[in-house]
């Protein structure tokens, strides 16, 4: 049977950057491997090469079905790279490559999950579905958005696994692992600043839109978001804070100095925290004017603007308008709402089990499970809108490669194998305890 980092240097090798995707290929590729192994399978192209792939084992009146879900897209590779990002090269136990973090390294893990329960003829009590869709990276239009819109009962399951979840850390001899339960929701916004043009020289005849623009810029820069605690996210800082020795009980009014004690430690992880804690807004595109002797009269401002449970496009239009005022027009033009699925269910329960078991076997450790709401976007949104619960893993070995987690969407890329086969270890046990 194919190891999980031999086939994951395989899709690492087939270039699904979206734009364009060509996810196809990696719906072919998947085809073939599960067509060998007499595994059910299926592509549906969203549109002509975006292919998403979905297999099925064990019985399809079962009385279960459990969702491995993940994308087979990636993100554009930039420059700087210290090896060919489409090559999948080993250097001793690590794989470097575009999307071995994300997502192809899940990818791997999940294929490879489903073919060893094949070639172990696990008997099974309800379905595994794996589908490795299309377009994540650009918003899931030919991806999970177009199955559920056309054929939702190819996903339809009693809860998915997904990426999403944070990797996990040591604090105070514990090891923490995460769980995702929820994505912020995006409400980004547009800034449109109207003046007057006239000739550059004689600029009082005018008046200015970037000015104007930049004005509501600096009001943004200063705006200090409310803080809201969600249940989870505040059980979650308290946990992190008592295992670090931090004795600060959290409140709306200590979660900063909390946070700030933690980000001594791993600033990149406590930034991450405190995104959970409020809206947050990022003006990261601006244009105006069109040449040096002209007063500009448009200027415009995007601004990625992420929203908790709890907060709407009201919300946000009034929080907007409070800071900027009236000179600048604000309008939202890329809403989806904030998703959430619960961490009081069977199904976490059973995820938390799992872990604790499969992490038994590797190392006598103390191990706490706590959920968390992710600052990014998955497709777990779109099955979670569905009625589909849905949870994010980012299931490593703690001794991993603790710089590998900025590599994502960054350069050099990379998975260290030991946690590939984690990964696959925690998704093959899962499946053989739901079903």
């Amino acid at each position: 049977m194919l190891t999980p980092e031999r086939m994951l240097v395989d899709l690492i090798r087939l270039n699904t950057v979206n734009p364009p995707g060509n996810e196809s290929l990696v719906a072919r590729y998947l085809k073939d491997v599960c067509d060998s192994a007499g595994i059910e399978n299926e592509i549906i192209e969203g549109e002509q090469g975006r292919g998403n792939f979905i297999a099925r084992l064990g019985p399809q009146n079962g009385e279960r079905r459990l969702l491995f879900l993940v994308h087979s897209d990636v993100v554009p590779v930039g420059e700087g790279w210290e090896c060919d990002p489409f090559s999948g090269e080993r250097r001793g136990q690590l794989i470097y490559g575009r999307g071995a973090r994300d997502c192809k390294g899940l990818l791997a893990a999940e294929l490879y999950a489903l073919l060893r329960l094949a070639a172990e003829k696990v008997p099974l009590k309800g379905t595994l579905l794996f589908a490795a869709t299309a377009d994540e990276e650009q918003g899931g239009r030919c991806g999970v958005r177009y199955l559920l819109e056309r054929c939702p009962e190819k996903l339809r399951a009693d809860f998915a696994v997904n990426e999403g979840g944070d990797e996990p850390v040591v604090l105070g001899g514990q090891t923490f692992f995460f769980f995702q339960v929820g994505e912020k929701g995006t409400a980004w916004s547009r800034l449109q600043a109207s003046g007057k043009a006239c000739h550059g020289s004689v600029p009082a005849l005018g008046e200015n839109a970037v000015t104007k623009m930049a004005a509501a810029l600096h009001a943004l820069a200063a705006y200090r978001a409310e803080i809201i605690l969600i249940p989870e996210v505040q059980f979650l800082l308290q946990e992190l804070g008592r295992a670090a020795g931090l004795e600060i009980p959290v409140s709306v009014e200590t979660v900063d100095r909390l946070l700030d004690g933690l980000a001594v430690m791993d600033r990149d992880f406590a930034e991450g925290l405190r995104s959970m804690t409020r809206m947050t807004v990022s003006p990261n595109v601006v244009q105006g004017g069109n040449k040096t002797n002209i007063v500009p009269d448009a200027c415009t401002a995007d601004v990625d603007i992420r929203i908790l449970p709890g907060q709407d496009q009201n919300y946000v239009q009034h929080e907007l308008r409070s800071r900027i005022g009236d000179a600048v027009d604000a309008q939202i033009f890329n809403y989806y709402p904030p998703t959430f699925s619960t961490a009081d269910s069977p199904y976490y329960r059973l995820l938390e089990r799992v872990t604790a078991e499969v992490t038994a076997q590797i190392a006598d450790r103390e191990i706490v499970c706590l959920p968390h709401i992710s600052p990014g976007a998955t497709d777990s949104r779109f099955l979670r809108h569905a009625g589909i619960p849905c949870y994010g893993i980012g299931h490593m070995i703690p001794e991993s490669d603790r710089e590998g987690r900025a590599t994502i969407h960054g350069k050099n890329e990379r998975i260290d194998i030991p946690s590939l086969h984690f990964k696959a270890g925690f998704l093959y046990a899962l499946a053989r305890a739901y079903l």
